[in-house]
């Protein structure tokens, strides 16, 4: 299955909330959608999900039309919004039983497809339970089982982290990663990155209804630290592990005129900036070894999803 968003604009009047937006991802994807307030996010869900109409481009499933054939499109996708109607009479199988109806679910196959989203959402015990009597992170179960409940190949979900405990969000993220598994494509807006950075591997940021960056983390993350070492003529940051034998292993660094900014990093590791990295690293490497230092081994530092977003946005609304 492959998401495709192709030159999406959505105007407002004299507003323009969306500004041609692209960007794609598929099945096993886990997708974050990040950006500041009013940055075009909900409205870019919304017109996903067809429950907006764009003023220019289109979503396609797989090649399916959105705008052209917005039935095909709800049987594809399962919406999962920020928030739950607190129905003060209906329970939660209440819900679910009239959603799965309402995507034409009947009979043994309607019973079937609800027990196993409440088994998997583990809702057994609070099925009989109204919505309004529920907490935030259990409501957030109930709209997941509603999402999940036509077994759909996208799962769109707006700010599903919102408001939930630590424990509620770690569920959360589990349950997503053997969603992802089950090659699901997964698009979730969020404001907690930190959280993101744990199971996306894709991002898409958009800022004032632009696209700045998209695409897999490791791909975004690398062209912008090429782009910073660009700026600041600096190099790539290396993290070398060595337990034992860290100054000398600091004094031979130092003694390599590629190398800079050399200082302990964690428990037996340092970290410094190598300039030419792709010419560098190897001889320099070589020379650490033929000294009879312990490396253990090394790495290039990650930017974080945080540090990448800081970077790509200015912090601009609408």
């Amino acid at each position: 299955m492959e998401i495709k968003v192709q030159n999406m604009t959505r105007r407002f009047g004299f507003v323009t909330a969306v500004d041609n937006v692209s960007f794609s991802f598929g099945s096993g994807d886990i997708f974050g959608f990040i950006g500041p307030n009013g940055a075009g996010k909900t409205t870019t869900i919304r017109v996903m999900t067809t429950l907006d109409l764009p003023s220019e481009g289109d979503v396609f499933y797989d090649g399916i039309s959105a705008v052209l054939y917005p039935e095909e499109a709800r049987r594809i996708v399962g919406y999962m919004p920020d928030s739950l109607p607190d129905y003060k009479d209906v329970a939660v199988w209440e819900y679910l039983d009239f959603c799965a109806r309402g995507f034409g679910l009947k009979g043994a196959l309607r019973k079937r497809r609800l027990a196993e989203v409440e088994e998997f959402t583990e809702l057994g015990e609070m099925r009989e339970k109204f919505l309004c009597s529920l907490s935030k992170g259990m409501k957030q179960r109930v709209s997941l089982a509603r999402a999940l409940i036509h077994d759909p190949q996208v799962l769109i979900m707006d700010e599903p982290a919102a408001g939930l405990d630590p424990r509620a969000r770690l569920e959360l993220r589990n349950l997503l990663k053997i969603l992802a598994g089950q090659k699901k494509a997964i698009l979730l807006s969020s404001h907690i990155l930190s959280e993101l950075q744990d199971i996306c591997n894709g991002a898409v940021i958009i800022e004032k209804g632009k696209v700045l960056s998209a695409g897999s983390i490791q791909e975004m993350t690398k062209t912008v630290e090429a782009e910073a070492a660009r700026e600041e003529k600096k190099g790539e940051v290396i993290i070398i592990e060595c337990p034992s034998q860290l100054e000398a292993l600091k004094l031979k660094l130092l003694e390599h005129p590629a190398v800079s900014d050399v200082c302990e990093y964690a428990d037996g590791k340092l970290h410094f900036t190598l300039a030419d990295e792709e010419k560098n690293l190897t001889p320099l490497m070589a020379q650490l070894f033929n000294a009879g230092l312990p490396i253990k081994g090394f790495s290039r530092e990650q930017m974080s999803l945080e540090e990448l977003f800081m970077r790509v946005t200015e912090g601009k609304v609408q």
